[in-house]
């Protein structure tokens, strides 16, 4: 496991990190406390939360891990606020995620989604007060273009806000759209990028093919929308891609899949979703055969291959 800087803040957070939108969806308290004791004693410093996963019921359980097992100055906290990003809004969601998350201070404050409604300043301005508050350490965004942020990072600097030290966007195989404008915008702005759904939501596991039915339960059956993002001829040339080198060298799509995303330049860190404490150990797994040079060749080859 590396830990490498949130972009110019002075946190620290683990090249893996666990996102937590099945906690209270798909997987319960219980199952959610057995899968962040896993992560956390593989090294995972990292969790991921949001008020909008299961209304703030993630949080909730996140909360209450963190409480239970002592280990809040040990862990980096990152949550979001959804919908209409207003100075009011902000703030009241700030406070309403440290209620649940039973914390004082939210090490990582995110837009969960870009507000087009709300001018950019005033976002801007509330983000800055929470950090010059203590009520957060770092912002960040998610879901974001190049020229959202861009635009963000010049009025933040001209505004003397608190700056920008994250942006989260989706990224595999079978979604690249990172790589054109995010990636390089980041990296030479000195932006971190923590990554998420690096298995397509379960697509790039081999469970689907063209055509076929969706398995009751699966990620697409209890998110439909996630359907539109990945049933597309790209995307199932990229899962088919995957399992034609799964055969070839004999691990699992879902391994190879995970690998491809952790052998990537320029991300601070990748998010994994796990439904049981297996699926955190399969997810440093991958990591490690992202690690091998004959791998790493398969995986570049994977890359050039659209």
């Amino acid at each position: 496991m590396e830990y490498r800087t949130l972009g110019r803040s002075s946190l620290r957070i683990s090249s893996i990190g666990l996102g937590t939108a099945t906690f209270g969806r798909e997987i319960d308290r219980e199952t959610a406390f057995a899968v962040a004791d896993r992560a956390f004693d593989r090294g995972i410093t990292l969790i991921d939360t949001a008020e909008a996963y299961s209304s703030g019921l993630s949080e909730t359980i996140v909360g209450e891990w963190v409480a239970s097992r002592q280990v809040r100055h040990e862990i980096i906290i990152a949550t979001k606020v959804t919908g209409t990003l207003s100075r009011d809004r902000i703030i009241t969601s700030a406070e309403a995620s440290l209620r649940r998350l039973r914390m004082e201070t939210l090490d990582l404050f995110q837009l969960h989604v870009w507000d087009a409604e709300t001018p950019i300043d005033e976002t801007l301005q509330a983000l800055d007060v929470l950090v010059t508050t203590g009520k957060v350490r770092a912002i960040g965004c998610s879901n974001a273009a190049a020229w959202q942020v861009c635009k963000a990072l010049w009025q933040q600097e001209a505004g003397g806000y608190a700056r920008m030290s994250s942006v989260q966007p989706v990224y595999s195989l079978a979604k690249r759209e990172i790589e054109l404008e995010l990636l390089p915008l980041c990296t030479d702005q000195q932006v971190s990028i923590i990554t998420y759904s690096p298995l397509g939501a379960g697509f790039l596991t081999g469970k689907y093919t063209k055509g076929g039915s969706i398995p009751s339960g699966a990620r697409f059956d209890v998110v439909p929308g996630h359907q539109d993002i990945y049933f597309n001829d790209n995307a199932y040339l990229a899962m088919e891609q995957i399992r034609t080198v799964s055969k070839s060298v004999g691990h699992p799509m879902a391994m190879l899949a995970l690998a491809w995303v952790f052998s990537r330049a320029g991300v601070t860190s990748t998010l994994i979703g796990a439904r049981s404490p297996m699926q955190v150990d399969q997810a440093f797994d991958a990591a490690d055969l992202s690690q091998s040079p004959a791998m790493r060749t398969t995986l570049d080859s994977l890359a050039l291959e659209k």
